[in-house]
């Protein structure tokens, strides 16, 4: 089976979230299975200087706009994945990030940039490319590839089948009517059956609506997206849908990320063996100016400064972590607000610590050096970095939300001793109630018995990306057009 995974970033190449690492990993999880998978993807500049194997494959004509767009065969550096990199200087090459420019505002012909992106997948995965290929499946990822299946569906290309993942309902990719035409896109395309969501064109909605199958990226989180609260606007859609639509919940790359490899940790370690951990953890501190105190617990946070990652109740929270006899320790970049917040926070250097940017080399080493992880979401699609912290024996408190309610369990302690659980959980998206759950994490902690089989029992959870990769071959195989498509009662059970 041939699959093209579409996406706008992918670890190492480019990297701001984490689709990123979705699209590092999965295909080559599938591609373990025996399934033919390929990522296309921008070519930014960066991309170009990382990617091995470059070569000039074809040229897709002047696109959307007239703008010509060339296409390269590449592999990524690490796994040797086959990689499409779509080359067009006049979108793609220019200083910034992906999405916005160097002062954080969103590029205004993000709708050219990733139409051409998408328009580009639908026309290789539909063997219409000139290149000596095609795709059974079309796997296209949130917003920026989400004209990919609409272009597919206009297309005509009944040996195609089209997958649609949503990473986050909150970024929808809005743009004015007015695109339309620029996108190449039929009248029809443009109605509330469609992409249509207000009066505007949504790049998300149109993945929604002409996908043959949605998929997002946990089971909870599929639960909660057919709800006003979470489906921003688009819940009726969702519900509509629900048939087509699966949670599978994101996997974790273990070659990257546990405690026994990893290289950019002071010390290995591992669930037989901690104390690697108390190394890391006594180098975290002095590295971050916290006092050297083994007995203090140290609650760590990696995230994006933003409301949605509850970085508001980690600040409301601080003074009862304190009290507690907890440090604290962020590391993080996102709103100018927060920003500025967490540089001039009231408390001694030797009890809080923050740095603002991210860097993978840190975010290694706080997850690495902590004994807990603050994961207080007030809604986590999936979240990565609390399995991430789990398989460091690095215990989670996260808010009981998508993801993360699928990911922890709360610790407990039985009559006879035995201890169960990952994590520590809460519900109301309040300080107090994330303190009361860091209170429970650290009387565990004091406990160093029960603390050291909460650890243990967490660094062996198995989030491998060969469980998603299982699941979404069956999805595959199932909607393929020379595939067991006929069963519509497993259809039903896996929705």
């Amino acid at each position: 089976m041939r699959i093209l995974f579409a996406a706008s970033e992918a670890y190492p190449l480019i990297k701001t979230g984490g689709l990123a690492d979705v699209a590092a990993a999965l295909p080559v999880a599938l591609a373990a299975r025996g399934i033919d998978a390929r990522l296309i993807m921008p070519a930014y500049p960066q991309v170009f200087d990382t990617a091995k194997d470059v070569t000039y494959t074809a040229t897709l004509g002047e696109a959307l706009g007239g703008h010509l767009v060339r296409l390269f065969a590449a592999r990524m550096p690490t796994t040797g994945l086959p990689l499409y990199l779509v080359d067009c200087p006049a979108l793609y090459a220019r200083a910034g990030g992906p999405y916005t420019d160097d002062n954080g505002a969103d590029w205004p012909d993000n709708h050219l940039r990733f139409g051409v992106l998408s328009h580009a997948a639908a026309v290789i995965a539909a063997g219409s490319a000139g290149v000596p290929w095609r795709a059974d499946i079309l796997h296209a990822n949130d917003w920026q590839t989400g004209l990919a299946p609409a272009y597919l569906r206009f297309a005509g290309a009944p040996n195609t089948r089209s997958v649609f993942t949503i990473h986050n309902m909150r970024y929808q990719g809005l743009f004015p009517e007015s695109v339309l035409a620029e996108l190449e896109l039929p009248r029809i395309a443009f109605s509330m059956e469609g992409m249509e969501f207000h009066g505007q064109l949504s790049m998300l909605k149109a993945g929604l609506a002409f996908a043959d199958r949605i998929t997002t990226v946990s089971p909870t989180y599929a639960e909660e997206i057919k709800l006003a609260e979470f489906g921003y606007g688009m819940e009726g859609l969702l519900y509509a849908r629900r048939r087509d639509l699966t949670g599978v919940l994101n996997g974790v790359d273990y070659a990257a990320w546990s405690p026994q490899t990893d290289t950019l940790i002071s010390a290995p370690y591992s669930a037989s063996d901690l104390a690697g951990k108390a190394r890391c953890k006594a180098m975290l501190q002095s590295e971050l100016g916290l006092a050297t105190d083994a007995t203090a617990p140290l609650l760590a946070m990696v995230t994006r400064l933003t409301e949605q990652k509850g970085i508001d109740l980690v600040v409301g929270a601080l003074p009862r972590l304190l009290a507690n006899g907890a440090q604290v320790a962020i590391l993080g970049a996102g709103e100018a607000e927060w920003e500025r917040t967490l540089t001039s926070l009231p408390f001694a250097p030797g009890r809080v610590a923050t740095r603002i940017g991210y860097s993978e080399l840190l975010a290694h080493r706080f997850i690495a050096g902590a004994d807990l992880f603050l994961m207080p979401s007030r809604f986590e699609p999936c979240g990565l970095t609390q399995m991430y912290a789990m398989r460091y024996g690095t215990l989670p408190i996260v808010r009981r939300t998508g993801g993360l309610a699928d990911t922890v369990d709360e610790v407990r302690i039985l009559a006879n001793g035995t201890v169960t659980g990952t994590g520590f959980l809460f519900d109301a998206p309040e300080p107090d109630a994330l303190a009361e759950a860091a209170a429970r994490g650290m009387d565990l902690f004091a406990d160093k018995p029960s603390w050291r089989l909460a650890q243990r029992a967490a660094m062996q959870q198995d989030f491998s990306w060969a469980r998603a990769a299982e699941d979404f071959a069956w999805i595959y195989k199932v909607l393929a057009p020379h595939g067991e498509a006929g069963d519509d009662k497993m259809r039903g059970e896996a929705a």
